[in-house]
């Protein structure tokens, strides 16, 4: 089964078709052995071909929603996240730590502002992210230790946190201030501001973002002006979830 979804998750927005030289060597397989995969997941309707190229099949659109449609988070946020794009007239999006990466689960955009397209299921690594940060800064700490024990800060900006000494120090802040803001870490000209969502245990079980173009708010502007509705969005969410669960335990 890893190998498996090894296979499903060579493809990607830059690899939309593959070999089967091209998944073998991706995944470090065999040849004969990546070849059994893709025939096997080409059978159950996962995997396409044209006999030479192999590509998804909408089919894997499944694996996801089985995931959305057992949770009634993304759903209940969603007018929430709706009312504050209309208030704030910037971008929202709500997402779940997987990994060590940040995997969105509910998104309402306004404008584009960012190169990378932004949907359901898109993923980012934590440590660069507004959301990633206050779902790390949440973590037990001997889940934390262990994350910045194994993970590699790749440099995808100028801005990027280079060290784990760094990441560990606003992780801190983050704990103390209770949100994080990301100033053109993940991408030139965006900056984002996200608190979380926690569960009845207090746990995060998720993060709430808004992300603008720095052209148009300063670090400054982002806390002064975004963070008051996002706090009130997230506390209209963590209302709701409360409801729910006396709901499923009455």
């Amino acid at each position: 089964m890893e190998r498996g979804l090894a296979v499903i998750r060579a493809f990607d927005a830059q690899h939309a078709e593959l070999t089967l030289s091209d998944v073998a060597r991706a995944c470090g397989l065999t040849r004969a052995a990546a070849r059994r995969f893709l025939l096997t997941l080409s059978d159950l309707g996962y995997v396409r071909t044209d006999g030479r190229l192999f590509s998804l099949a909408p089919r894997v659109l499944e694996l996801g929603y089985s995931y959305l449609s057992s949770i009634s988070l993304p759903e209940m946020a969603e007018p929430h996240l709706d009312r504050l794009v209309a208030e704030v007239r910037e971008s929202s999006s709500m997402s779940v730590l997987d990994g060590d990466d940040i995997v969105y689960v509910a998104r309402v955009p306004t404008s584009r502002i960012m190169r990378v397209a932004i949907n359901v299921g898109t993923r980012f690594p934590a440590y660069a992210t507004s959301m990633g940060r206050v779902l790390l800064a949440a973590l037990p700490e001997e889940r934390l230790e262990a994350y910045l024990d194994r993970v590699r800060l790749e440099p995808l900006t100028d801005r990027t946190v280079r060290t784990t000494g760094e990441l560990r120090a606003e992780l801190a802040r983050v704990r103390l201030h209770g949100h994080a803001v990301v100033d053109q870490e993940l991408e030139e000209g965006l900056r984002a501001i996200a608190a979380p969502i926690r569960d009845r245990t207090g746990a995060a079980a998720a993060a709430v973002n808004v992300s603008v173009h720095a052209a148009r708010a300063t670090v400054g502007d982002i806390r002064e002006r975004l963070l008051p509705p996002l706090l009130a969005a997230t506390a209209a969410i963590e209302a709701d979830l409360r409801i729910a669960a006396r709901r499923r335990t009455a």
